[in-house]
């Protein structure tokens, strides 16, 4: 990149001016070159000399001078200035600044791309929502942060994975089978009466709809005790498939689905426990089983196992933590999560720290709420979702362009406002519509070109002199 070879040129010369004498011999700190303020300044500067003039003893603009003056020739380099109280400008050279056109052209996808994390493998795991509802429109923030990121990082040179962890064992999967068997009863004609912790939403009342019309009473006929194991195993597949839909609608995608159930079908779980009783983390309190957080920095301890022998979630994350890092080998972890697991962080990396595994494998990203507007008046409700606003709502409404982008205009630890009105205006003030127009203008362009026989590969870079071309280039 043109700031680091700068930033070459300007070591490079210190050291000259220092072999000269102009200079004395001293330690340089870092001082990358960066980008000036006022662009009237130049392209890029370097303060390095204001940096090195009380240890060096010396004026700062006499040190610049020395710098300036045994500076290498650079075809990117148009000339050199030396401004008060210290800086060294830089301004690129306009036919270099053109030619990088072609570069770019040649470069296509992998234009900007770099080799920063050089093949390390990472994994990102993202979204994973319980499969006991559609994907509310916090998780489509998540969703898009966390594949943001993942491209981001594929981009740097890291050999990305991509993960959703399906929640498919726990409490909530309970409510969800009573609430799922009480609809398909429903649905049958049965006066049943529905869970009051039951999920609500039309989303339920459908689902039980689409299995009568499509299975008929067959769940009923099984019994209750094998019926609605069964029923819950169908229930959980179509919202899997749903939350696919709505993802990939997103432009989302995953390498891996990866099922909390299998943690106690192929020994994570049993293996986590025992290596944490080893180790004398674990305590019997109350008739349950306790990790002693406290001993590893928490405020509390929390609970593994509960007294009906029934772990809890931060056990399965335990063991899930356990077979990201030491089972499949992952050097590190990124977790995108919502703001309701906020205080869930430290605990579980007191949990991976007691298996031995460095915590600092483990980052997290903790995405902010979201609040859905029209204009001034806030969304609170949705038809297929119940208290909850549906992604899938928000997508039919203004898209996936606009969910992606507004998702991503503010960082993840701000929470954020999204004016559905906003986001399907026609004109400036929405940003998307700005960015879809320049591209509709290019295609057009493109289009143009081609009909009359034009081939903008074989395009005379050298030409684009213009400000306003020199500044796009920049840009670029």
């Amino acid at each position: 990149m043109i700031r680091n070879d700068l930033t070459a040129l300007v070591a490079e010369a210190v050291h000259q001016a220092q072999q000269q004498g102009l200079l004395p011999t001293l330690t340089i700190p870092d001082s990358p070159v960066e980008r000036p303020q006022n662009p009237e300044h130049g392209d890029y500067a370097s303060t390095l000399p204001l940096k090195l003039a009380r240890s060096a003893r010396m004026a700062p603009l006499a040190i610049a001078e020395a710098i300036k003056g045994r500076l290498a020739a650079s075809a990117a380099v148009g000339s050199v200035s030396v401004a008060p109280p210290g800086f060294i400008n830089f301004t690129l050279d306009s036919r270099w600044l053109s030619s990088q056109v072609d570069e770019i052209v040649a470069q296509a996808a992998s234009f900007g791309s770099v080799d920063y994390g050089k093949g390390e493998r990472i994994q990102v795991e993202f979204v994973s929502a319980n499969p006991t509802g559609p994907l509310h429109v916090g998780h489509g923030r998540g969703a898009v942060l966390g594949s943001a990121l993942a491209s981001l990082l594929a981009a740097a040179g890291f050999e990305v994975h991509r993960e959703y962890y399906v929640n498919d064992t726990g409490n909530q999967i309970e409510v969800f089978q009573r609430s799922v068997w009480a609809r398909y009863l429903q649905a049958l004609g049965e006066d049943v009466t529905f869970p009051e912790d039951g999920y609500g939403g039309a989303y339920l009342v459908d689902l039980a709809a689409d299995i009568v019309a499509q299975e008929g009473d067959g769940y009923r006929a099984m019994g209750e005790q094998d019926g609605r194991p069964a029923l819950t195993r169908l229930g959980m597949s179509r919202m899997m498939d749903t939350i696919r839909a709505d993802l990939g609608d997103l432009g989302v995608h995953f390498d891996t689905w990866f099922s909390e159930a299998s943690l106690y079908q192929d020994g994570a779980y049993e293996t986590v426990l025992a290596r944490l009783e080893d180790a004398g983390h674990l305590v019997e309190k109350e008739g349950a089983r306790w990790f002693q957080s406290t001993a590893l920095g928490e405020d509390k301890d929390n609970v593994l196992v509960r007294s009906t022998g029934v772990p809890t979630y931060f056990a399965s994350d335990i063991a899930y933590h356990y077979d990201k890092f030491e089972r499949r080998g992952f050097p590190k972890g990124i977790n995108v999560w919502g703001a309701d697991h906020q205080g869930h962080v430290s605990r579980v990396k007191a949990g991976i720290a007691a298996l031995g595994i460095d915590p600092a494998r483990l980052q997290v990203v903790i995405s902010q709420l979201v609040t859905l507007r029209r204009g001034n008046d806030v969304v609170r409700l949705s038809k297929r979702a119940g208290d909850i606003i549906a992604l899938r709502d928000v997508l039919d409404e203004v898209g996936a362009d606009a969910c992606r982008f507004f998702f991503l205009s503010r960082s993840a630890d701000s929470q954020m406002d999204f004016d559905l009105e906003l986001a399907k205006r026609q004109s400036n003030e929405n940003p998307v519509y700005y960015v879809q127009y320049a591209h509709a203008r290019i295609a057009s362009a493109l289009r143009n070109a081609a009909e009359r026989g034009l081939e903008w590969r074989a395009a005379r870079s050298e030409l684009l002199q213009h400000d306003a071309e020199q500044a796009l280039v920049r840009k670029m």
